[in-house]
């Protein structure tokens, strides 16, 4: 057997703690979605204090409309009291601000706080929630007390690499629930698989995702919505890693949909990715969609 076709074992596998229900099939969707940067011109600046203070600037221009939207954040984390604090506004003016307390009052628990502003129209909301996480479940719950007030709870258990969960919303003034999912998948250290049904049982998909090498990850997923035909969506894309600077991402579905994006580091702490999205069926029209997104970090 030659050396690259040996299957590589991410470092990161753990097989006692499942994922979070909304990381089941995370894989896939990274795949799939991430470093794609299509549709507009996208900047993050990070910068980092000695106190760890890390400040955080985010830019997009739309390539069709022109608009900017930006975003200021700042983040905090001691980690010696686990303690994370978290604020951000907005170019619509919309204030945000989180505090997270992880492992400080037991093991596996995480309390997390978070409130938003619009200034200009008075809305508000505020945010409480839970997170446990032990050998063999992950589970979370929160309450959204200016909506309904509604209340979220998911949980994922897991063993031997078979994992199921689940996710519910129940609104308390209209007593009655707003969404419930559920959501099987298989977790191995070069490859996993997943099953969702959600928007209340009436959308399917499975997906999977195989490393296949250090330098090759390839992965697809399959959607059905019942409410709207016998249709099956269906997207397959790929990774491969030219160095440890730069890498190619491909995907392509049967809509004749097909994207590319590459990811070059061009020294430490500046990154840029080069992204497009090709309709295929219109190959000669003006319908495709480009873009770049530059990262800076000091």
């Amino acid at each position: 057997m030659s050396a690259t076709s040996i299957p590589f074992v991410d470092p990161t596998f753990r097989t006692n703690v499942p994922p979070a229900f909304s990381d089941l099939g995370k894989s896939t969707v990274d795949l799939l979605a991430k470093d794609f940067p299509v549709g507009s011109a996208k900047l993050e600046v990070n910068t980092y204090t000695s106190n760890g203070i890390k400040f955080t600037v985010l830019g997009a221009k739309d390539n069709k409309t022109g608009a900017i939207a930006s975003e200021l954040k700042s983040k905090y984390v001691d980690k010696l009291r686990g303690v994370t604090l978290t604020e951000s506004w907005t170019t619509s003016n919309i204030l945000n601000a989180q505090i997270e307390l992880d492992n400080t009052l037991a093991r596996g628990l995480k309390l997390d706080a978070s409130a938003s502003l619009l200034p200009a129209k008075g809305t508000k909301n505020i945010k409480f929630g839970t997170e446990y996480k032990q050998d063999y479940i992950f589970t979370r719950s929160s309450v959204d007390l200016f909506k309904g007030p509604t209340l979220h709870g998911d949980a994922v258990v897991g063993q031997n690499g078979f994992l199921a969960g689940g996710e519910v919303a129940y609104d308390v003034s209209d007593a009655r629930v707003t969404k419930y999912n559920v959501a099987f998948g298989y977790v191995a250290p070069e490859y996993s698989v997943a099953l969702h049904a959600t928007n209340a049982l009436s959308t399917f998909s499975a997906s999977y995702f195989h490393r296949v090498n250090r330098d090759v990850e390839a992965g697809g997923r399959a959607t059905w919505v019942k409410s709207l035909d016998n249709t099956v969506h269906v997207e397959v894309g790929t990774k491969y890693t030219l160095d440890n600077a730069a890498f190619f991402k491909a995907k392509v579905d049967n809509r004749g949909q097909l994207g590319l994006g590459y990811t070059q580091l061009l020294r430490p702490g500046v990154k840029i990715s080069f992204g497009g999205l090709l309709d295929t069926t219109r190959f000669s029209e003006n319908v495709h969609k480009l873009g770049a997104s530059l990262t800076l970090e000091a």
